[in-house]
């Protein structure tokens, strides 16, 4: 079965309770979201962004195997 690697930043880590996941292709990045929610609820109320390969996504993309997906949440410097 292919497999993805999700990656998770900051507070995203203490809701899913570690900084990395291998999980089963999902066909897109809505799916994927959706095995997400189910998995860790209370990722509902967080505010993160998605990247898929390092590129910033704001609308539903085509995953494929060995695609490394991040979340990232809201993060600030200076």
């Amino acid at each position: 079965m292919s497999q993805i690697s999700v990656y998770f930043f900051g507070r995203l880590t203490d809701i899913t309770g570690s900084s990395r996941l291998q999980m089963p292709l999902a066909n897109d990045t809505d799916a994927l979201q959706q095995q997400l929610l189910q998995r860790f609820p209370l990722l509902q109320q967080a505010t993160y962004i998605i990247t898929v390969n390092r590129i910033i996504i704001s609308q539903c993309t085509p995953l494929h195997a060995q695609a490394e997906v991040a979340l990232l949440p809201p993060f600030s410097g200076g």
